[in-house]
């Protein structure tokens, strides 16, 4: 880029975006403003090249500019018996089925264990980023809970975009910005993530401290569902992680 005078905030201005992209600046002012003009995926990509983005970012623009199919979540009320199999089969290791608000559709046993003193206050929304956001003693039982929360929330903007003007996504994400400020902070970054293994540290009331993976899988007969596997991440917590069952003697 040409010098230019000192930036008063870090980025490219507008016009560089445009630029650098090789659109004109009218264009890129109207794709910025969401009207209706039809931007092709040859010109989502040189835009997406210019603003460096990583691949969930990429996929969040695509949606947001109607350049890819939109996924609609089939309601998950009743899980298959086949997938409610998989799940509690997979005992020891805590799993739960969630979808792509991270509703919990279906938890085994381990898993109930391993959360079971979890709240301190009545569970009015069965679903993992409201247990995190709106449980006041969540901060002290999970060591990375800010980057854990940021991830979360940055995932359900990923898949907002495929079901904005959705009834129900909207009044969810509506409801949980009135609840939680932090959420309305985080939601208002408009930071998104793609799904990935990570590690999660959690102080358990009576194990102690449990290092965990927690990993996703993909259920192809529920579109948007995954498993959701806390598998220990060292002998230490494989071992402390047995003193978590309460359904067993």
């Amino acid at each position: 880029m040409p010098p230019g005078p000192r930036r008063r905030t870090p980025g490219l201005r507008r016009e560089e975006v445009a630029l650098l992209a090789g659109v004109g600046v009218t264009w890129y002012t109207w794709l910025e403003q969401g009207r209706e003009i039809n931007a092709s995926t040859q010109v989502l990509d040189a835009v997406a090249r210019t603003l460096r983005m990583d691949q969930a970012e990429r996929e969040h623009l695509y949606r947001l500019a109607e350049a890819t199919p939109v996924l609609t979540e089939t309601a998950c009320g009743v899980v298959p018996e086949a997938i409610q199999e998989i799940v509690r089969s997979l005992d020891p290791v805590p799993a739960s089925l969630i979808n792509a608000r991270f509703d919990i559709l279906l938890m085994n046993e381990a898993a109930e264990d391993l959360f079971w003193e979890w709240h301190t206050l009545p569970c009015i929304h069965k679903n993992t980023l409201w247990c995190c956001v709106t449980e006041p003693s969540a901060r002290g039982k999970l060591v990375e809970y800010d980057r854990h929360v940021r991830y979360l929330v940055a995932r359900l903007r990923a898949a907002y975009s495929g079901h904005i003007g959705d009834a129900e996504w909207e009044e969810d994400i509506r409801r949980l910005s009135s609840l939680s400020r932090e959420f309305a902070d985080l939601w208002a970054r408009h930071e998104v993530a793609k799904p990935e293994s990570r590690a999660l540290t959690y102080l358990h009331p009576v194990a102690g401290t449990l290092r965990m993976s927690v990993t996703e899988l993909d259920v192809p007969d529920l579109p948007e569902a995954r498993i959701q596997c806390y598998t220990p991440s060292d002998d230490d917590s494989r071992a402390r992680l047995a003193l978590t069952r309460v359904h067993q003697g």
